[in-house]
């Protein structure tokens, strides 16, 4: 199975092309084509065309990619839109299916010990969770760093730990892990995949409103909504 995967929720503009291959109880996961670009302004000019780039290395086109797994965030608005929005449009009109994965879980999902992630939540705030040997504890949430207790976790990853180290309690890890992992997305998305479940309706994690209004509009909805179009949705 040939899986593309997209996670604008951080600075950090990703894609890649990963292969699975093997039972969902014994899975392997082989990264084909992959690009990254830090520019937390660049997620609408760069993700388009870096899937073009890794369909181009890979020698393949749309037609080749079996599903579409996207980072749902939690992540500043319009960044983690476009991955979403792109996502779930390239699904469709390849006809594949679209998964959404905690975008932090791609961060914490590989560390031992009890980690605490943490990324640029803008604002001065960070977005935040506690993992458990790579098993998320609760549900994400923001805030500012100083708030995030100091008994939380043992040590730190992520982009919000390299921007807020002074501010944060927790201690950060000698060595940081700043941005999703791609393969760790399709590998948590995994059971959906060679199962076959349905297609999903990607629910951005935005935790609080966005950032732009329209002068003298109504308020933002909530946090959780809107909802990126699924694959085959209206």
């Amino acid at each position: 199975m040939r899986v593309l995967a997209v996670d604008t929720s951080t600075s950090a503009v990703q894609a890649a092309l990963v292969d699975l291959d093997g039972p969902v109880d014994d899975v392997e996961l082989f990264l084909t084509s992959f690009r990254r670009e830090i520019d937390a302004r660049g997620h609408v000019e760069k993700l388009g065309p870096f899937i073009e780039a890794c369909l181009a290395d890979a020698g393949r086109t749309a037609k080749d990619v079996d599903a579409v797994v996207a980072g749902v965030g939690p992540g500043p608005f319009t960044g983690l839109r476009v991955g979403m929005v792109t996502a779930a449009a390239f699904a469709d009109g390849a006809g594949v299916p679209v998964y959404g994965v905690c975008s932090l879980d791609g961060i914490g999902a590989r560390d031992r010990g009890r980690a605490l992630v943490a990324t640029d939540a803008r604002r001065k705030e960070v977005y935040w969770a506690v993992y458990e040997d790579g098993v998320r504890v609760g549900e994400p949430q923001v805030g500012r760093p100083a708030d995030v207790p100091a008994g939380v976790a043992d040590y730190a990853i992520g982009e919000g730990v390299a921007k807020y180290a002074a501010e944060l309690a927790v201690p950060a890890a000698e060595t940081n892990t700043m941005y999703p992992d791609l393969v760790t997305l399709v590998e948590l998305a995994a059971p959906r995949l060679l199962s076959g479940a349905p297609s999903e309706r990607l629910t951005p994690l935005y935790l609080r409103r966005p950032d732009a209004q329209p002068a003298g509009g109504p308020k933002a909805p909530a946090a959780s909504s809107p909802e990126a179009p699924a694959a085959g949705g209206k």
